[in-house]
């Protein structure tokens, strides 16, 4: 009987420098990859694998086939060939059955590593040039193990195939393929992971209850097959372990938040039934079966003493705005204050607009709050100081505003709704500063705090809202108002571009108005890389006012000198961005040039056309947003794309927009074409590296959400899982769920 005995050197969390093998300029190298320490490099999946597990003698060789093949090698040399200047490494190879010819371009080092006379193994395409030959394999001399093994392949038992494989890494099995970088190669990630795996003991956080009923194997079997399979089969299964553990974890967060959270105490709000019929049957409009529903969702959840967390989503022109307006006027009927905060100036002003208007015959104090600037719809002026003194005394019921609602000089009397509007574009910290720094109770009685309601105008798909913000409830405005025509987007081809400006033209001698979006673009004369440009957001500011300021002066001179042109930017101050987007919505401006920040907030039912350049540059739910723009009259509007890229991806991400009308089918195309990775973009936002969830597996999600709420309703504290509390920690470090 043999025995092999393991010792452990490495934990998770040692130091990439730690690792025999690994040089400084190895370790350098590594960072760049995002690797630090050991478990880095172990959750460095593979993102592909090259199958060269069929291992076959040479006289079996087909042409195009991929296979492994395995002998001795008899002859190598270097070829110069001076009509294309490259050097070509051809070898001989050998074994019981034949012999084949292997050649290599451009890697004469070559010759140093293979010896005539070694056993190799070569894995790779067979080509034809007047006779079958092995292009550029992957290669690897064989160990003396399976050196006594591998001349007669027909000779072979099953036990002698598998140690063979384990003893290779390059080739004659399933090949990991790794995200690389400038000197670090997969078959130097396959190397070192191998020697680590060997030598590390990764220890198994997840219960062994949930393994068996979700039949999961173990973290170091599931590491090891993720890297080292023997099958695809044991790939799937790892993926499923790896992408379950990620998901689990995920669902800890949000499920003890959504328990703690219900431990605290918010203002019941009583439901004024004739107050809200009376409030909807008044509004010009018609509600939406979604918006009824939605708002009868919010209603039931601000009358409880347990504080409401609930997302409202919503596609581009659902009516978010009225159905939390009817929270807002729930709230201040009942004597409390709601607060909406908006992430720009122009969103939190046209709230402010639109709350006013919906409410013009209620007697209802209504305030807008935005760095210098103030506003109320009450009689006379008020400054900013009285404005905010009538806030903490209770006498204004409604707050519309940006970030300047969670200064600390402003205060409220008696906050029971906070609504934030487009909330992935604020922190953790401001989202709890509007909540705790505006309940200040001086008596002694509970601290309360507001009911928080969320609102995005970017639809998630539904396996991402239950992974992402499993600890909110969810409320979907899925419809759109039934007179409201579909808008007619199409891909503009360079060659049609003056027909696109004639059409505006056109529409535009209508009385009709159009915006021109820009894309941000990068100053060629800048010899910084787009990550160091874009890493600065003021730097990022000026490339996308250029872009603005080039189109507008285009516009304004060369294609419509004798219409009247806008320009609408971030840099802008607050009172220019609110002077140019007045005059637009009273149709003094034709055309609106701008950058990306009318995406949201931007409500001119005149304008039936929308012109984007470099459209390529947006992602889909971006340019959805934009879309959604236009098409709020009555006329029939128009979408047009411009694109600068010749892509296959680009062109199909654009077709998928033409294709699909409502931004929540969009999203879940946006997530199949990007992947989850790059959809929630996992590197801002501090999630982990998702790859290995398939959060298009709504099965799979679910089980993790039931499987954290079982073990945390029986054990809060998780005092009998202290490995499974210990990875919750560690994991709440590097987590944050927007």
């Amino acid at each position: 009987m043999r025995f092999k005995f393991y010792i452990i050197l490495y934990s998770l969390s040692s130091p990439i420098q730690s690792v025999s093998r690994v040089a400084p300029a190895y370790q350098k190298r590594l960072l760049k990859l995002g690797i630090k320490n050991v478990r880095d490099l172990l959750y460095h999946f593979p993102f592909r694998y090259d199958d060269f597990s069929k291992i076959i003698s040479i006289v079996d060789l087909k042409l195009n086939e991929t296979a492994t093949i395995q002998g001795e090698v008899t002859e190598i040399e270097n070829i110069k060939t001076w009509k294309k200047k490259m050097t070509v490494t051809q070898a001989f190879v050998c074994d019981k059955t034949g012999m084949i010819k292997a050649v290599w371009f451009n890697q004469p080092y070559l010759i140093d590593q293979i010896k005539e006379g070694s056993r190799i193994s070569l894995s790779g395409k067979i080509a034809f040039d007047g006779v079958l030959f092995i292009s550029n394999p992957a290669y690897e001399r064989l160990p003396p193990a399976a050196d006594r093994q591998t001349m007669d392949n027909e000779s072979r038992t099953t036990s002698d195939k598998r140690f063979a494989i384990r003893d290779l890494r390059h080739t004659g099995r399933i090949v990991p393929i790794y995200p690389e970088t400038s000197g670090i190669t997969s078959r130097y990630l396959r190397y070192i992971i191998q020697i680590i795996l060997s030598s590390c003991f990764i220890e198994d956080w997840l219960p062994q209850e949930i393994k068996k009923s979700k039949n999961l194997p173990d973290l170091n079997e599931a590491i090891k097959k993720i890297h080292f399979p023997d099958s695809f089969q044991e790939i799937s299964r790892a993926k499923r372990r790896l992408g379950f553990d990620e998901l689990f974890s995920i669902q800890l967060v949000s499920v003890r938040q959504k328990f703690q959270w219900q431990k605290q105490r918010a203002p019941g709000i009583e439901f004024n039934q004739p107050l809200i019929k009376n409030f909807v049957d008044g509004l010009p409009f018609k509600l939406t079966d979604a918006q009824r529903t939605a708002a009868w969702e919010i209603l039931n959840d601000i009358s409880k003493t347990v504080p409401m967390n609930r997302l409202l989503e919503g596609d581009v022109g659902s009516g978010k705005t009225v159905v939390a307006a009817i929270a807002a006027l729930q709230t201040a009927f009942d004597g409390k204050q709601a607060a909406f905060m908006a992430p720009t100036e122009i969103l939190a002003r046209q709230h402010f607009e639109t709350i006013k208007h919906f409410f013009s015959n209620q007697d209802l104090p209504i305030a807008f709050l935005a760095g210098s600037d103030c506003q109320t719809n009450l009689p006379r002026h008020f400054g900013k100081k009285e404005i905010i003194e009538k806030i903490k005394k209770g006498e204004i019921k409604i707050i519309a505003g940006t970030q300047a609602l969670i200064q600390k000089k402003v205060e409220f009397k008696n906050l029971a709704l906070a609504i934030v509007d487009e909330q992935h574009r604020f922190g953790v910290a401001q989202r709890a500063s509007l909540q705790n720094n505006i309940s200040r109770i001086k008596d002694d009685s509970p601290k309360e705090i507001p009911h928080l309601l969320s609102m995005t105008a970017t639809p998630i798909p539904r396996t991402l809202a239950l992974a992402i913000y499993g600890d909110l409830d969810i409320s979907r405005l899925n419809q759109v108002p039934k007179d409201r025509k579909e808008i007619i987007t199409k891909i503009v081809k360079p060659a049609e571009r003056q027909k696109s400006y004639e059409f505006i033209r056109q529409q535009i001698k209508q009385s009709r108005q159009a915006f021109v979006i820009c894309p941000r673009i990068e100053n060629e004369s800048n010899k910084e890389t787009g990550a160091q440009i874009f890493s600065d957001k003021r730097k990022t500011a000026w490339l996308e006012t250029k872009a603005a300021e080039e189109e507008y002066k285009k516009l304004s001179k060369e294609i419509f000198p004798d219409l009247k042109i806008g320009l609408l930017h971030g840099r802008l101050k607050p009172a220019q961005k609110q002077k140019i987007m007045k005059e637009f919505s009273a149709g003094s401006i034709d055309i609106l040039v701008s950058t990306s920040v009318i995406e949201i907030g931007i409500d001119v039912p005149n304008a039936s056309v929308m012109m984007i350049e470099g459209a390529d540059r947006f992602g889909l739910a971006q340019l959805h947003q934009f879309r959604g723009r236009v098409g709020r009259g009555k006329h029939q509007s128009y979408c047009l794309l411009f694109s600068q890229s010749n892509s296959k991806d680009s062109a199909l991400r654009l077709r998928a927009l033409l294709e699909t009308k409502t931004g929540f089918d969009l999203a879940e195309k946006d997530l199949l074409l990007r992947g989850p990775g790059d959809f929630i973009g996992t590197r801002q936002s501090g999630l982990p590296d998702l790859s290995m969830a398939s959060l298009t597996d709504f099965e799979l999600v679910r089980q993790a959400k039931n499987e954290a709420t079982a073990i945390l309703s029986k054990d809060p504290e998780l005092k009998k899982y202290p490995l499974l509390a210990e990875k919750l920690s560690k994991f709440k470090e590097i987590i944050h769920l927007e």
